[in-house]
């Protein structure tokens, strides 16, 4: 409200930078200090000199980053003149804690979110049963795919040593979907059950790994967060204004910065980095526009491109999880290096007595319903929906019984 009552453009921008220093100085304190303060310890000891940093023993709140990032849209749609500040203080308050989304996102903007709250809303059966297809299927993600995969992927990081390159690999191919389904599930079932109270979010999933390259990758993964960065520091750093250096030099602070807001931890900076230094190929050459219409598969040369590009795409970016995932960049290293220079590819019994095989052949079934409802809105609606939405409800009954992973990674940012 201070910022749309200034009276001149130096007020407003002293009004903006106090609000967002407030903000990020709380996510700062909460997430990052100690972070800081032991690696600003571990420098000086790199010199020879001694330091007991003093650190907070603080819990983090759950979805701070998710919650801290709706007050920033909120602000900078403010100054910017897009919206106008909210006088219902219960309907700003519902905004920044809308619970679907409060914990795990999607990163919702003001400038969606707040006119539907203001706007009366009546029960409509329709929506209500697509929000109910999308909350199952999200389950579907979480329950059947994702704590599948996080077995068997917590098993092959905790003990990448002794595993040869066959697991390791496969290893990367579970966390990778193991992360896709319970972050894509979770944004599923927030969406879903928003659509039972006739609120539209936006959506943060569109099919990531079948894209082309690393680019559409990042157009189709995490959209609001994609978005969010593209309209709020990308753009206001100039975006893709200015000679190449410059743009280089915005696309890498966009990612570093998306791999800081993910975890106070250098994996996720190093993360960040590696998605930077696969994106600049297409910068440098003009080509990080290039996918972005829809294609179909046949029987012909372009479609044989067309799957190794998907099949590429996805190899650098399960590779890259890699750093997401492990404790320390060491044990990222080490993994990578045991993985190309073991070379045995037998199939591993695990200290969970299970064998690989299952697992991959539900991640393919998985795989072929993902292409399938690739065009859907609703993924097990149309044709015999009540029949497909018994078979999911007995899978996530079945499987969620017997899994030993229950938690969703994103509460931790």
């Amino acid at each position: 409200m201070k910022i749309e009552k200034s009276k001149t453009q130096s007020e407003r921008k002293i009004w903006l930078w106090l609000c967002i220093s407030i903000n990020l100085g709380f996510l700062g304190i909460f997430k990052y200090y100690n972070f800081f303060a032991t690696s600003f310890a571990e420098l000086l000891q790199g010199f020879g000199l001694t330091a007991s940093p003093i650190l907070l023993k603080l819990i983090l709140p759950v979805g701070i980053s998710f919650y801290t990032f709706h007050g920033l849209s909120y602000i900078i749609d403010i100054y910017c003149k897009r919206i106008k500040s909210e006088k219902n203080f219960v309907d700003y308050s519902l905004f920044v804690s809308y619970f679907p989304l409060l914990v795990a996102g999607p990163i919702e903007r003001a400038t969606h979110l707040l006119p539907q709250i203001k706007v009366r809303r009546k029960f409509k059966f329709e929506k209500a049963k697509e929000g109910i297809y999308q909350i199952v299927w999200g389950l579907v993600k979480k329950v059947v795919i994702a704590d599948s995969c996080a077995i068997y992927a917590n098993e092959i990081f905790d003990n990448y040593s002794t595993m040869n390159s066959l697991s390791l690999i496969l290893g990367a191919i579970y966390f990778s979907f193991q992360i896709y389904g319970d972050f894509s599930g979770y944004s599923d079932i927030a969406l879903g059950t928003s659509k039972l109270f006739g609120i539209d979010l936006l959506k943060n999933f569109n099919y990531p790994y079948f894209s082309r390259d690393i680019a559409e990758f990042w157009r189709r993964w995490h959209i609001s967060l994609s978005s969010w960065f593209r309209d709020y520091l990308y753009i206001p750093l100039g975006g893709s204004k200015g000679n190449k250096l410059f743009q280089v030099r915005n696309t890498f602070i966009i990612f570093l910065v998306s791999g800081f807001w993910h975890g106070a931890n250098w994996t996720f900076i190093v993360w960040g980095l590696i998605n930077a230094l696969y994106f600049l190929p297409l910068l440098l050459l003009n080509r990080n526009r290039k996918n972005v219409d829809a294609f179909t598969l046949g029987f012909n040369i372009e479609s044989i491109r067309i799957l190794f590009n998907i099949t590429t795409t996805f190899a650098i970016t399960a590779l890259a999880w890699i750093f997401f995932r492990s404790k320390t960049i060491t044990d990222a290293y080490n993994y990578i290096i045991r993985m190309f220079s073991d070379l045995q590819f037998s199939e591993q019994y695990f200290r969970i007595e299970r064998y690989s095989h299952n697992l991959i052949a539900l991640i393919l079934v998985f795989i072929l319903v993902e292409w399938n409802n690739r065009h859907k809105i609703e993924p097990i609606s149309g044709k015999y929906s009540w029949l497909k939405l018994g078979l999911c409800l007995a899978a996530i009954i079945a499987l969620g019984v017997f899994s030993d992973y229950k938690e969703f990674i994103y509460f931790q940012f």
